[in-house]
């Protein structure tokens, strides 16, 4: 069960809180975009995740080779009011902004439609 004391925890480090902001902005990312964006190996990157992901901040799914993560969807309101705010708050700010842009220009980007739209193939937005 998330507490606010779990919840700060969580966000207390700066690639935690990259990593939300990224979920906040595209509702799904794999591991390898989580990487592209925040420009950091993966073996640190799943570090991070499984953090938020043992905190009850973020759930995970396995599709083939690749490992999503969204946001948990048994999270309490007003965890979702502190994370947008949060959001809203970091809008706009370095290095928040570098790493939305990063994903942006990441070719490949798994089930995501190449052909300049972001919706997602599998349907999950």
């Amino acid at each position: 069960m998330l507490t606010p004391d779990l919840l700060l925890k969580a966000l207390v480090d700066e690639t935690r809180l990259r990593c939300l902001l990224l979920v906040l902005a595209e509702q799904e990312l794999c591991v390898c975009e989580f990487g592209h964006a925040l420009a950091l190996v993966q073996p640190k990157i799943s570090k991070h995740l499984a953090l938020l992901r043992t905190s009850h901040v973020l759930q995970d799914r396995k599709e083939g080779q690749w490992v999503y993560y969204r946001l948990h969807p048994a999270l309490p309101a007003w965890a979702m009011e502190v994370m947008q705010a949060i959001a809203s708050g970091a809008e706009g700010l370095s290095p928040y902004r570098e790493d939305l842009s990063r994903l942006q220009t990441m070719d490949n980007r798994p089930n995501v439609c190449q052909v300049g739209c972001k919706s997602r193939v599998n349907g999950a937005v």
